[in-house]
C-alpha cells in the first residue's frame, strides 16, 4: 500500500491492527487516550484490568496460547513500573510480550515532572528490545519494529513513547512484519547428536518449553518413539508432551515426578529439546541427585546465550527444535532403519511409573478431616476436563501441583517458571482464556498469592465476561516460607501465618462470580464440574492443611541452611 497521512496514534493503531493485535490488556490513562480512542474503530478491544501487573501476565497468557505477539499498556510512570515484574515473567518465558509504555511528554523529560521515570533503564534487563521513540513520524516504523523482534528474538519488548508524540502528522505505510523461520541447524552438530542417540543405550529426551512454543509436539514424539527414548518434561513445563504416552515419565525439578528423575538418572545420552537446562530446574530433588553425570548431553535452543551456559553440553545446536527434531530423526533412520521398539526400556519406564504413582496416590489419600493439599490436588486433576489450560502459581502448593496437573498437548501448561513471581496465574488465565474461549480455564494459587492480584482480578473477569475457574489453596500462611521455618529455624513462624483472611469464595460472589468453599475432598470433583458447566467466573476455595503436614520438599534446599546462632538469645546489643 502507499504511504498515507494519517496521525501518529493512527500509525500506532493501525500498525497494531495490521500485527493482527485484537486485545490490549490496561489500566485506562491520560498519556494514551488518543490511540485509545481509536482502538474500537480498529477492532480491538481494550481489556481493563485491575492492577498493570495482571494486564502484562494476560498478554504474556494470550502470547503463550496463540504463539503470536500480545499486547499491554499502561500510564507512564507508576503504571509502567507495575510491568517489572510481569514483564520478567515473560522475558524467562520466551513470551512475545509488547509492552507499550507512554512517558513523560518529550519537552519535559529530566526536569522531574509529573509521574517521570527513566522508563527505559527499568526494563533493560527485562527485554529482548527497547525501543523510544524519537519523532512522531517513525510511530509505524518503530511499532513494526518491536512485532519483528519480539517474534525473531522470541521474548518480550518495549515501546516507549513520549506521551506528546502521540500527537502530530505522519505519512507512512502500514504493513505487518516478516516472520522469520529458523531452520534445523549445523549439519555437524546434527550428524554427531545423530550418532550420539543412534548408539546410546538408554537415550532419554528432555522435553523444554521449546517444544511448545515451536509446535514440535509430532516431531520429538516421533523420535522419542523411535528411539524408545523415555521422555520427562523439563522443570514446569508440563505440557511438552503427553502425559498418557508410554514414554512419558513427568516433569523434572521441584515438587515434580520421582519416575521422571529415576529415568534421566539411567540416560547415557539427553537430549535437551527446546530447553535451557536451568540451573534451579535440574537441582536433586526427593534426596535424588537425578543429574546423569557421566551422560553425554545434546542442547538445542533457538537462543545462542543458553547454551552450555549452566550445564557442560557435548553437542550444541543453535536451532528450531521442530526442525531439528525431524532432521536428526531422518539422519538416525539412515544408520539404524527400521529400528523395533525396545521392549525392556518400556517395561522399566512403566515401572518406574507405577512405583511413583503408587507412592504419590499413598501421599494423596488423606481423609483427615481438614484437607490435605495433596488430597485437594488429586481431586482436582481428576475432574479437570482433558484440553483444560491451567495456570499455576509459585510457592509449596502451586509447585505440589507439578505432579498432579497432567495435559495432552502443547500451550495448556501456563506457569510462573524461575521467576517465580507470587500473584502470576490469574492475570495469566485470563489471557488464556481471551485466546482460547473454547476450552476450560483454570489458575491455581495459594492465598498468599491470591492476595496479590488474583482476588481483585476476579473483577476484571465479571466485568470482561471471561469465566476464568480460579481454585485458592487456602491454608491461612505462606506456606512455601512457612516450611522454611519449620526446616531451618525451629518453628519460629514470623510473618508467615494469615490467620485472619476472609472467606474469598463470598468475596468472589460479592463481586459477581460464583464462590465454592470446601472442606471436604469428596466436594471438590462436583465443585469443578459445577463450575465447568456454569460458563461464568468462578473461585474455588479449598481449606486445606498446612504447616508441618504439607508433604513437600523445602522450597530453597539450595539456598538455605540450618539457623547457627553464635550470640546468646537477646532482644538486642548494649553499644556503648
Amino acid at each position: 500500500m502507499a504511504k498515507v497521512k494519517m496521525t501518529a496514534s493512527e500509525a500506532l493503531v493501525e500498525t497494531l491492527a495490521a500485527e493482527g493485535v485484537k486485545h490490549v490488556f490496561g489500566i485506562v490513562g491520560s498519556a494514551f487516550m488518543d490511540a485509545l480512542d481509536i482502538f474500537p474503530d480498529a477492532g480491538i478491544r481494550f481489556i481493563s484490568v485491575a492492577h498493570e501487573q495482571a494486564a502484562c501476565h494476560a498478554a504474556d497468557g494470550l502470547a503463550r496460547v496463540t504463539g503470536k505477539p500480545q499486547v499491554c499498556i499502561a500510564q507512564n510512570g507508576p503504571g509502567a513500573a507495575n510491568f517489572v515484574s510481569a514483564l520478567t515473567a515473560a522475558f524467562w518465558a520466551h513470551s512475545p510480550v509488547v509492552a507499550i509504555t507512554p512517558e513523560t511528554g518529550s519537552m519535559g523529560i529530566g526536569t522531574g515532572g509529573f509521574q517521570e521515570l527513566d522508563q527505559m533503564d527499568i526494563f533493560r534487563r527485562q527485554t529482548v528490545y527497547q525501543v523510544r521513540v524519537n519523532r512522531p513520524e517513525r510511530m509505524a516504523e518503530l511499532t513494526r519494529r518491536c512485532f519483528y523482534m519480539a517474534k525473531t528474538l522470541n521474548g518480550p519488548v518495549q515501546l516507549n513513547l513520549p506521551r506528546d508524540y502521540f500527537y502530530g502528522i505522519c505519512e507512512d505505510e502500514i504493513y505487518p512484519t516478516l516472520t522469520i523461520t529458523r531452520g534445523c541447524g549445523p549439519k555437524k552438530a546434527l550428524e554427531e547428536a545423530a550418532d550420539l542417540l543412534a548408539k546410546a543405550k538408554y537415550p532419554v529426551i528432555l522435553a523444554g518449553g521449546g517444544i511448545s512454543q515451536a509446535d514440535a509436539l509430532e516431531e520429538a514424539t516421533a523420535l522419542a518413539e523411535y528411539l524408545t527414548a523415555p521422555v520427562v518434561n523439563s522443570y514446569l513445563h508440563n505440557d511438552t508432551f503427553p502425559a498418557k504416552h508410554p514414554l512419558a515419565t513427568g516433569p523434572i525439578g521441584y515438587c515434580g515426578s520421582k519416575a521422571a528423575m529415576r529415568t534421566i538418572a539411567k540416560a547415557d545420552v539427553v537430549l535437551a529439546l527446546g530447553c535451557r537446562l536451568g540451573p534451579f530446574g535440574t537441582l536433586p530433588q526427593y534426596d535424588i541427585d537425578y543429574w546423569p553425570k557421566g551422560a553425554k548431553i545434546i542442547q538445542v535452543d533457538i537462543d545462542p546465550t543458553v547454551l552450555g551456559l549452566s550445564r557442560k553440553v557435548d553437542v550444541a545446536s543453535l536451532a528450531d527444535c521442530k526442525e531439528f527434531a525431524k532432521e536428526v530423526l531422518d539422519l538416525i533412520r539412515g544408520q539404524k532403519p527400521g529400528l523395533k521398539p525396545n521392549k525392556k526400556r518400556l517395561e522399566d519406564v512403566e515401572k518406574e511409573k507405577k512405583v511413583w504413582a503408587a507412592e504419590l496416590e499413598k501421599w494423596s489419600t488423606s481423609t483427615s478431616k481438614l484437607m490435605h493439599p495433596r488430597r485437594f490436588l488429586r481431586e482436582l486433576s481428576l475432574a479437570m476436563p482433558e484440553g483444560s489450560i491451567v495456570a499455576t502459581d509459585i510457592g509449596n502448593n502451586s509447585s505440589m501441583a507439578n505432579a498432579y496437573f497432567k495435559f495432552a498437548g502443547v500451550r495448556q501448561h501456563l506457569a510462573a517458571l524461575t521467576w517465580g513471581n507470587c500473584g502470576f496465574a490469574q492475570g495469566a488465565a485470563l489471557g488464556a482464556k481471551v485466546g482460547r474461549s473454547d476450552k476450560p480455564v483454570f489458575s491455581f494459587q495459594g492465598d498468599g498469592a491470591w492476595g496479590i492480584s488474583g482476588l481483585a482480578e476476579v473483577m476484571t473477569a465479571v466485568r470482561e465476561k471471561l469465566p476464568v475457574i480460579a481454585i485458592v489453596a487456602h491454608n491461612f500462611e505462606w506456606g512455601a516460607e512457612k516450611k522454611n521455618q519449620i526446616d531451618y529455624y525451629d518453628d519460629r513462624f514470623i510473618g508467615t501465618n494469615l490467620r485472619e483472611n476472609p472467606s474469598f469464595a463470598k468475596l468472589a460472589e460479592d463481586m459477581g462470580a460464583k464462590g465454592y468453599r470446601i472442606e471436604d475432598y469428596r466436594q471438590v470433583q462436583e465443585a469443578v464440574r459445577d463450575a465447568v458447566a456454569s460458563g461464568k467466573p468462578c473461585v474455588i476455595e479449598g481449606i486445606i492443611e498446612g504447616g508441618e503436614k504439607v508433604l513437600a520438599e523445602p522450597f530453597r534446599r539450595d539456598a538455605l541452611k540450618k539457623a547457627y546462632r553464635l550470640l546468646p538469645k537477646y532482644r538486642h546489643l548494649n553499644v556503648a
